[in-house]
């Protein structure tokens, strides 16, 4: 039998069985409301350092009234965000990078293969290809929607310096309110 094309074999995930919903996708992400960009967990494998999840593609994506008008389309950022999202979401579960937030680092040989569109359901599947703990994840990832791959590519997560970030935003809000 050929090897799959696929990250993780279809046929292993159940849709009526997830390992996590949103609510224990918010214990490992912090990302809320328009930003949440996966439905549920579906699949996770220790030993080769992959997981899988799915994204309900609904009528009510924040994106659905401007892109565009008459044909939303699932903007390929959003794609992207997605698989960062689940990537983040099997980091932290994890512990793989020792950060408190896992941010986008970077993208490689992404490639856009098909549409996403309302009524969609996305799955997606990462693989951890490198883990440099307190510097860096690297993992494979894909897009695919009945069983076509839509997006795929390389992605890099980086600890996020919270400490610095909330510094920085402080400083910038108290000048704003100086100014003003």
């Amino acid at each position: 039998m050929a090897k799959s094309k696929f990250i993780i074999d279809p046929a292993l995930l159940d849709f009526d069985h997830p390992i996590a919903d949103i609510e224990g996708i918010r214990e490992m992400n912090p990302q809320r409301f328009e930003m949440e960009q996966l439905t549920a967990i579906l699949y996770e494998d220790l030993d080769e350092k992959s997981c899988a999840a799915f994204k309900e593609i609904t009528e009510n994506e924040f994106w659905v009234r401007g892109h565009m008008p008459g044909m939303p389309l699932m903007p390929g950022v959003v794609m992207l965000e997605a698989a960062a999202q689940l990537s983040s979401y099997f980091t932290q579960k994890h512990d793989l990078l020792g950060a408190e937030i896992v941010g986008f680092g970077g993208l490689d040989d992404v490639r856009f293969r098909g549409v996403v569109t309302p009524g969609d359901k996305l799955v997606l599947m990462v693989k951890m290809i490198k883990n440099r703990r307190g510097r860096m994840i690297v993992a494979a990832f894909q897009g695919v929607v009945d069983n076509n791959i839509v997006v795929e590519g390389t992605l890099r997560g980086i600890p996020i310096p919270v400490e610095a970030v909330e510094s920085l935003l402080k400083t910038r809000n108290s000048l704003l309110k100086t100014r003003n």
